[in-house]
């Protein structure tokens, strides 16, 4: 069963593409129609793409992997920080930063910078600093936390991107497929979608639009993420099962060892020479002596 429906994006807008003198004919197989100057999104293949990329999506959260959403255009920005942050998504939402893929060690530095300022104003370090010293920090610290803050708990390289607004986040695009990052993405008819894995057509300009399509695939991860937390909890209860019988059997062998010693004490407490011993000696002494006494 399809995740979204006709009616709802219908309804949303999803269907409203751009004007047709400003289209890619790249975009041509998801193009249903033009009406008044403007492209109409063919809304039954958007259906199909939306449920494709969900699915992706849901398979990713389900095996831990992070999928970071990337939506600087004001229109997004909101919608987009409040549904990643809900499902425990890294996002960018203020500004791409340059190489944030390709040069990602740098930025985890800058990351840790942040994380170090923290610490130092939760230990106390921080109000021992001159005032001009503290004022630099705490700039700093807000610049690092807008650019930033959305990804400090990103500790590697994303298994996806999903972007809203192909043309204005082209860089972000070509890091990806640069470092053969899967993209998610929604796609305007003015726009190109060669370098998209899986590409939505759909409305990438109204907050309604963006709103439904967030929606679908942010439930998606949260299925993946129930999921993997489902499995988790069967496999606790069978780890404690196996360690039982594990522990029982160690102590069957203790003692099964105990009773083995016990057994074989008695053996060693009574040994069956010991008569024999006692009686050579003294048997030898007594016919040796009237030997020696007829000489």
């Amino acid at each position: 069963m399809p995740r979204t429906n006709f009616q709802e994006l219908l309804d949303a807008g999803v269907h409203f593409g751009h004007l047709a003198r400003k289209w890619n004919p790249k975009m041509a197989p998801y193009i249903f129609d033009q009406k008044n100057g403007i492209h109409i999104i063919d809304l039954h293949k958007s259906i199909v793409k939306i449920d494709e990329a969900a699915n992706v999506m849901k398979q990713l959260a389900r095996s831990g992997r992070k999928i970071l959403f990337v939506a600087t255009k004001k229109q997004a920005k909101e919608i987009v920080a409040e549904k990643a942050a809900a499902v425990n998504m890294p996002f960018v939402t203020e500004r791409w930063p340059g190489g944030m893929l390709t040069n990602f060690p740098t930025i985890r530095k800058a990351v840790k910078k942040m994380n170090t300022i923290d610490k130092m104003i939760e230990d106390g370090t921080f109000d021992t600093l001159a005032k001009r010293e503290r004022l630099q920090i705490t700039r700093q610290r807000a610049k690092l936390e807008k650019n930033l803050g959305s990804i400090k708990d990103l500790s590697r390289l994303p298994s996806a991107l999903f972007v809203v607004d192909v043309q204005k986040e082209m860089n972000a695009v070509k890091e990806a497929n640069r470092l053969n990052i899967p993209v998610i993405a929604m796609v305007d008819t003015c726009c190109d979608p060669t370098p998209i894995d899986y590409v939505i057509p759909a409305n990438d300009d109204a907050a309604k639009s963006i709103a439904l399509i967030m929606d679908v695939v942010c439930g998606a991860i949260s299925e993946g993420l129930n999921e993997r937390k489902l499995e988790k909890d069967k496999e606790a209860p069978e780890a404690g099962e196996e360690k039982a019988p594990a522990g029982k059997k160690l102590r069957a062998r203790k003692s099964a060892v105990k009773e083995e010693t016990a057994a074989e004490a008695p053996v060693e407490a009574v040994p069956a020479e010991t008569p024999a011993e006692a009686e050579v000696p003294a048997e030898a002494p007594a016919a040796e002596a009237p030997v020696e006494k007829a000489e």
